[in-house]
């Protein structure tokens, strides 16, 4: 998405709201370096202080990562998210719980909620996955992965699920990376086409089940 011009007021205010924008759009991916200063003046309209502030505050808040020397990266796409990754870390135990919780809840709620677009997307992002995993790619595998798994959050249509999951996307894609372990999920997403609530909170909960017991007990 382009980026507006501020008018005269809150030019900070404004800065920081259309950086996250184009930061929770996709425009500006995780892991990827934004335009320099300079650039994000221009685009902007604004001063270099301004931008200067509202990167700041985006830092801070875990969107963005200043490398000194280097550039300012895309760390997170929203503040939940961002406090997620620094709560997380490592812990990979404790993302598939919380990942146990929301998931099952939501592909309950999908399987009475999903509308005939969102089967098209799951079918569409199933075979995408699939496909991943025969090419052994595993970084876009883990990216294929996160987007089905959200797909079926979204299709929940439980506004305040989705955020909330939304805020989980990079750890639940961090979860997949590590976990080095290939799941069919056709059942759970045939379970979500069926209506069949119960056995599709409990494809989405046995795999994560069986993940979690998998890892090494916690000391």
């Amino acid at each position: 998405m382009p980026l507006a011009a501020a008018r005269h007021t809150g030019l900070v205010d404004h800065a920081i709201d259309q950086l996250r924008q184009t930061i929770a759009s996709g425009e500006w991916p995780v892991g990827s370096r934004i335009p320099t200063e300079p650039g994000l003046a221009t685009a902007l309209g604004v001063g270099r202080n301004t931008v200067r502030e509202a990167v700041r505050a985006l830092a801070h808040s875990g969107i963005l990562e200043v490398r000194r020397g280097d550039g300012t990266y895309v760390r997170a796409t929203s503040e939940i998210s961002g406090a997620l990754n620094r709560m997380c870390g490592s812990r990979l135990r404790e993302v598939l719980q919380v990942r146990r919780c929301l998931e099952v809840e939501a592909a309950r709620l999908a399987a009475v909620a999903r509308t005939d677009d969102d089967l098209t997307e799951l079918h569409d992002l199933l075979a995408r996955r699939n496909a991943q995993h025969v090419k052994a790619d595993r970084a876009e595998f883990s990216r294929e992965d996160a987007r089905l798994h959200f797909a079926v959050v979204r299709a929940s249509h439980n506004e305040v699920l989705i955020e909330l999951y939304r805020g989980l996307t990079e750890a639940v894609a961090d979860s997949v990376a590590v976990s080095h372990r290939h799941v069919d999920h056709t059942e759970l997403i045939e379970a979500i086409i069926d209506q069949d609530v119960d056995r599709a909170g409990h494809e989405a909960g046995n795999f994560l089940d069986e993940l979690i017991g998998e890892l090494p007990q916690p000391n």
